[in-house]
């Protein structure tokens, strides 16, 4: 075979599976403008015969989507910010700094990560119940402001680092807080986005955990607001579409935004350091 016929039957072979991977995004996006009902016939159609933008009005009119959609931009917000200051730190301590039993934490940190996230959920839940912090968006941001993937991947990106510049700086007079904040920090710039991404995504799509701390639905967040209208509204697929769209949406754009930052976080921690 050729290169050119190759080249071809591999573009054609992405593509595929490009249309394959969309078209379920698309059709969700064509449903919700469609009328009520219009997507249950048979066959289904591609396209709303006549759009309409009924079903995103009555979302956020009727139905409170725009309560959710503030919450879950709080929650995902604050978990994403407070997490990588926490990581940051975490991280190149770890990496950098010398200090009694740095390598038996780490080693235990790591360990931690074979545990079920649902295994430590009832004790959590307990603990934050004797807090008084159930019901509140404390309860959800606080369990999440340390993980131990993060502070790994901070860890070993920040490894690479030249302990020299470190050294110069401290000789310099600089003390750790500013090396941190003027030297290491620009440095991690692609990981820090790629840290960022994973985490506003995992906040964004979290289901379990608020789920169970949140118990009022002013405080609800879009997955749990999308839910409960599914269980109110079960044969109503444009509206439940509509709802899918606006949760899908936010998070879309700013992997789209910030992918080529992603990619080179990603590209950059898979070298060997």
């Amino acid at each position: 075979m050729s290169p050119r016929i190759a080249r071809v039957v591999v573009n054609g072979l992405l593509l595929a599976g490009t249309a394959v991977a969309l078209f379920p995004l698309a059709w969700m996006v064509s449903v919700s403008f469609m009328h009520p009902g219009e997507s249950g016939t048979l066959p289904p159609p591609l396209w709303p015969a006549h759009a309409t933008l009924e079903n995103y009005r009555t979302l956020f009119v009727r139905a409170g989507m725009g309560r959710y959609l503030a919450n879950s931009l709080a929650v995902a917000s604050s978990i994403t910010l407070l997490s990588l200051a926490c990581n940051l730190m975490a991280g190149y301590a770890f990496a950098k700094l010398r200090f009694r039993g740095r390598a038996a934490l780490f080693k235990g940190l790591l360990g931690a990560l074979v545990i079920p996230a649902q295994v430590a959920m009832l004790p959590l839940f307990l603990l934050l119940k004797y807090l008084g912090l159930v019901n509140s968006y404390a309860g959800v941001v606080l369990p999440a402001l340390a993980s131990v993937f993060g502070i790994f991947l901070v860890r070993q990106y920040a490894r690479g680092i030249p302990r020299e510049l470190l050294e110069a700086a401290r000789l310099d007079g600089a003390g750790e807080a500013r090396i941190f904040v003027q030297i290491v920090l620009p440095l991690l710039k692609p990981i820090v986005v790629t840290l960022a991404i994973v985490t506003f995504l995992t906040a964004w799509n979290d289901f379990m955990w608020p789920l169970i701390v949140l118990t009022g639905q002013d405080h609800y967040t879009l997955p749990i607001g999308l839910a409960s209208l599914a269980r109110e509204h079960a044969r109503d697929t444009e509206l439940m579409m509509a709802g899918a769209v606006i949760t899908v949406l936010p998070v879309l754009a700013l992997f789209l935004a910030l992918q080529r930052y992603y990619l080179q976080g990603l590209l950059l921690g898979s070298v060997k350091r």
